[in-house]
């Protein structure tokens, strides 16, 4: 048995389904707006290479170390962007939040103080881990001030360690959230968003 099961998540409006072949043109829409495939520290599909994206991902859930989500709009079904568990290690129970992006129209929004909630319990109270990793480009500022935001932990630095789409090299940092501090951290995002009204961010 995977560590990770397809599972389907759903709350305020958003839905968290297994990423298939199906979400293929969503996920085309969903990049073309704000064209993100041009963002340098995002790796984000380009229209012609949105498929084999698909297709890599659904290999990483075969071999076990990634399983990878489309995170729908509940009301209009259309798919606002994808999400994923990554660099999963069953026999620590630890697992990374990353691969995330999201059409420019849900950025600012609910949307990812939601599916980062979601994606937190699932991980947290049905799967049992222990700790919750991110990693982030250095010059990923605004991803940095997300996972801060949640309540994660900065890790450190690691130097020279990835490429990005341009073929410069990246910092990556690193982040962690552990089991214990989950108590704490879910009351704030449940705060964050009992807070939230259509059009502020959470």
């Amino acid at each position: 048995m995977a560590f990770i099961e397809p599972v389907v998540l759903s709350s305020r409006g958003v839905r968290l389904e297994p990423l298939a072949l199906m979400h293929e043109a969503g996920l085309r829409e969903a990049a073309a707006d704000g064209e993100l495939w041009n963002l340098r520290v995002v790796a984000v599909p380009a229209p012609n290479e949105t498929r084999a994206w698909i297709e890599t991902a659904l290999q990483m859930r075969e071999a076990g170390n990634r399983f990878a989500f489309a995170v729908i709009e509940e009301s209009s079904g259309a798919v606002l962007g994808s999400t994923s568990y990554h660099d999963i290690t069953p026999a620590i129970k630890r697992v990374e939040i990353g691969y995330t992006w999201y059409a420019q129209r849900a950025q600012r929004t609910h949307v990812n103080t939601t599916c980062k909630l979601m994606l937190l319990e699932h991980a947290f109270d049905t799967l049992g881990c222990r700790v919750i990793g991110w990693r982030t480009d250095n010059f990923n500022f605004a991803s940095q001030r997300a996972i801060e935001r949640l309540g994660a932990k900065r890790d450190g630095v690691i130097r020279h360690h990835a490429l990005r789409r341009d073929g410069t090299v990246r910092d990556t940092v690193m982040y962690s959230l552990l089991a214990g501090e989950w108590t704490e951290v879910r009351a704030h995002l449940l705060y964050l968003l009992a807070r939230h009204t259509p059009g502020d961010s959470a």
